[in-house]
């Protein structure tokens, strides 16, 4: 079973999480903003994962040090979860719509850690999520967990649903990466490592 458990802390964070990338079975997500439990929810159950997350930040600041750092501890879980990468797919790629919007992300996970990311939201606030932190929670992710990570919204009207459509793209674009192949065998590179 690919899975890891990861516990940071910091003066701004603590953060609790749990990734399984084979048995979705266990989803529960607290993080103390209702629009990025929803966000993360999605991320999982598109993406086929088992994902419990307890997150306390310094909400009262703002939710900016909480929404990072859960993406760079899920980033950390995914690296340690992934282990050698023998066997793995390594690419994945998703586009999803959400009614009038259409988001595209495309993974490698390369070992190389590089986000492109392409997204603008008219609304600065949903509930208590500043949307702007969107972008740093993908950056934290791509760059913990060392993949190429591209996401970009095509095009769409509302912010709800230009960050969900990207949230689940992220999940079904990452299941068909990490997803194993018995026909490849040990790495899937010409360097013989990820």
């Amino acid at each position: 079973m690919r899975e890891a458990s990861i516990h940071r802390k910091t003066k701004e964070t603590d953060i609790q999480l749990s990734l399984n990338l084979d048995d979705y079975s266990v989803i529960d997500i607290d993080t103390g903003i209702g629009f990025f439990n929803h966000m993360l929810d999605a991320f999982a159950r598109h993406g086929r994962f088992g994902l419990q997350v307890k997150a306390r930040g310094d909400l009262d600041v703002d939710p900016h040090h909480t929404t990072e750092d859960v993406g760079i501890v899920l980033g950390m879980a995914l690296k340690q979860a992934l282990g050698d990468k023998a066997g793995i797919e390594r690419f994945g790629s998703a586009l999803i719509p959400m009614d009038e919007t259409l988001s595209r992300v495309v993974i490698d996970l390369s070992g190389r850690s590089y986000l492109v990311f392409k997204a603008e939201f008219d609304n600065d606030h949903l509930g208590g999520y500043d949307t702007e932190v969107t972008e740093d929670f993908f950056q934290a992710l791509a760059f913990n967990a060392e993949m190429n990570l591209h996401a970009e919204v095509l095009y769409g009207r509302n912010t709800h649903h230009k960050i969900e459509s990207l949230f689940k793209a992220l999940g079904r674009a990452l299941r068909a990466a990490v997803s194993l192949n018995p026909e490849i065998k040990g790495v899937p590179s010409t360097k013989g490592v990820i």
